[in-house]
């Protein structure tokens, strides 16, 4: 398979719609439709399933060039990636077509992990399963910033266990079942077309549509959620950071100042800016790849990565985007640049569970030997 050739049209229509999902807020269809299409929703699924048998470096690719041409779409689409690597991490019983769905394209996957009385800390729900009787159990979780609210077609729902209050259940719930409802909109600031509302699981589910045994939902979503999250969110990250570059570079090459005939890349000060913010962006990309690496063949060194490539890359996100709109100047505040577009969208990845600050605390519980859920 080659990965660009396969990539580059559903490229070509997320950068044909970009534009108008950040100006309306409405939700990248074409291009997540366009991603089922050529088979990319199934990258990281194996080819016995019906996937593309790639890793977390593809993943990593993919989901970044996605961002340089459309935030929202490159969130979707990392969002059902962890949420389909979950499924193969523990595929639930009642659901048995459910991995070769999500690789086809038929079926959009996302997490709905984080709830307002927990907020950022997206491993510890508040929302409590209780036995119905026999092997089904009965919750109602208020879930809020659920990526695709509405368009997925399967929710991997976190709860604390109704087996053992103090553990963590996941669950795959359907998007048609009876009690699943989004109960507001989203008009953000940046990511505008990555529907990322609350929703409300009022629901029956069966023991069969639990993934993994009873109080594995902990394990899950450190072991097989955050890697792939963390991956992927710093891809997004860096993505949107090349994009507002790039601009920036184009800009500031071709602009000129009448009075002196120089290019606004003539100037020291702006030639200076843009090495500083080349430099930084190419050493977490270097950090980047190591990471992905790392995480396609675990060694001792993976944890640390894990922790630190999405904190490292949200913020060379905020400062790239930041320096592309000073040295471009009132305009980047335009939107024929699309920088401040880039600008905005980047604002949101630092703010994700797990929070960039929180991943520094985790980095420096690990580094110092103290437990990093302690």
């Amino acid at each position: 398979m080659n990965l660009d050739s396969t990539l580059k049209p559903v490229l070509t229509v997320a950068g044909e719609y970009a534009a108008h999902v950040d100006a309306e807020g409405r939700f990248p269809v074409e291009a997540v439709s366009a991603l089922a299409a050529c088979g990319l929703l199934g990258l990281t699924l194996p080819e016995r399933g019906g996937g593309l048998g790639a890793g977390p470096q593809e993943f990593a690719h993919v989901t970044g060039e996605l961002a340089e041409v459309c935030g929202s779409t490159a969130m979707v689409y990392l969002m059902h990636v962890c949420g389909a690597m979950t499924v193969l991490a523990a595929p639930p019983p009642g659901l048995p077509s459910l991995t070769a769905d999500l690789a086809a394209g038929r079926t959009l996957a996302t997490l709905a992990f984080s709830e307002p009385g927990s907020r950022s800390h997206f491993w510890a729900p508040i929302s409590q399963a209780k036995r119905n009787g026999g092997e089904d159990v009965r919750f109602t979780a208020d879930k809020s910033w659920v990526t695709s609210a509405g368009h997925a077609g399967l929710y991997v729902t976190s709860v604390l266990s109704a087996d053992d209050p103090g553990t963590v259940d996941l669950y795959g719930v359907e998007a048609g079942m009876p009690g699943v409802s989004v109960t507001g909109s989203f008009r953000g600031l940046g990511l505008r077309g990555n529907a990322s509302a609350p929703m409300r699981f009022e629901v029956t589910a069966p023991d069969a549509t639990r993934l993994g045994p009873s109080g594995a939902g902990f394990a899950l979503m450190t072991e097989t959620v955050m890697p792939w999250f963390n991956l992927g969110n710093a891809a997004v990250s860096l993505g949107l950071a090349r994009a507002a570059l790039k601009a920036a570079v184009q800009h500031t090459s071709t602009a000129r100042l009448e009075h002196t005939g120089q290019t606004l890349a003539e100037l020291p000060t702006i030639r200076a800016r843009l090495a500083r913010t080349s430099l930084q962006l190419e050493a977490a990309t270097a950090y980047l790849r190591t990471a992905a690496a790392s995480i396609a063949a675990p060694d001792d060194h993976t944890p640390l990565y894990v922790l630190g490539v999405k904190a490292l890359a949200n913020d060379t996100a905020l400062t790239v985007t930041d320096d592309a709109m000073r040295v471009c100047g009132g305009a980047a505040f335009s939107q024929h640049l699309a920088i401040e577009r880039f600008f905005r969208d980047a604002r949101a990845g630092h703010v994700m569970a797990p929070t960039a600050d929180v991943l520094y605390d985790f980095y420096g519980k690990a580094i110092t030997g103290q437990p990093v859920f302690g």
